[in-house]
């Protein structure tokens, strides 16, 4: 073990303690600010250890914020994937209950997965592409699989639009709400709820 300052015992990290330590400054950095402003000295800084540890981690500022910018994607589609067999009327409450869940525990890693489509580097907004089309395919996969929407939709070529533009308004819900919106969570999951089943009703025209 370590010592600090004032002589107290300090467990060393794990690689893989170390490396989510990392990932939690960097997510509440980018988080506050644009990319081009959040600096590998301040992520070593704030964590306590030295920019060539940073830089064993990640080799350059880019896969830091890449890996920031994953570890949001992965611990999203972990909360809300879908529950094979049951109807997506009945698991959209549920499913926007952990996805809201998720934004209040983790404000600052959401803010900052948001954030990496509006960097400069493009292997970033890449990595930001990926993640929300794996979001938009666990969305039509479970449409397609349930027996109210699945007929309906199969021959709707609208679908994919509509749902990837659901995605945006509930982006655009979720920060609005986590800048003070006067909104408590069950009429947030409600208004994001309505929303997606008011795009797939099938048209009256």
């Amino acid at each position: 073990m370590a010592v600090d300052q004032g002589g107290r015992a300090r467990r060393r990290l794990s690689t893989e303690e170390r490396r989510e330590q990392l990932l939690a400054v960097g997510a509440r950095l980018f988080s506050e600010s644009p990319y081009d402003e959040v600096w590998i000295e301040q992520v070593a800084e704030i964590a306590g250890v030295s920019r060539g540890l940073l830089y064993h981690y990640f080799p350059a500022k880019r896969d830091f914020f890449a890996a920031v910018v994953e570890r949001e994607s992965e611990r999203m589609l972990r909360m809300t994937a879908p529950v094979p067999g049951v109807p997506v009327r009945e698991q959209l409450a549920a499913g926007l209950d952990a996805y809201l869940e998720y934004v209040e525990a983790h404000a600052h890693g959401y803010r900052a997965f948001h954030r990496a489509d509006a960097a400069g580097d493009q292997a970033v907004r890449r990595v930001y592409g990926r993640a929300l089309a794996e979001q938009e395919r666990q969305i039509l996969a479970a449409l397609a699989a349930d027996p109210e929407f699945g007929p309906v939709l199969e021959n709707r070529p609208d679908t994919r639009l509509a749902v990837r533009g659901w995605l945006a308004f509930t982006t655009a819900v979720c920060l609005e709400w986590l800048r003070g919106a006067q909104l408590g969570r069950d009429q947030v999951r409600d208004l994001c709820a309505r929303a997606l089943l008011g795009l797939l009703a099938p048209s009256t025209r």
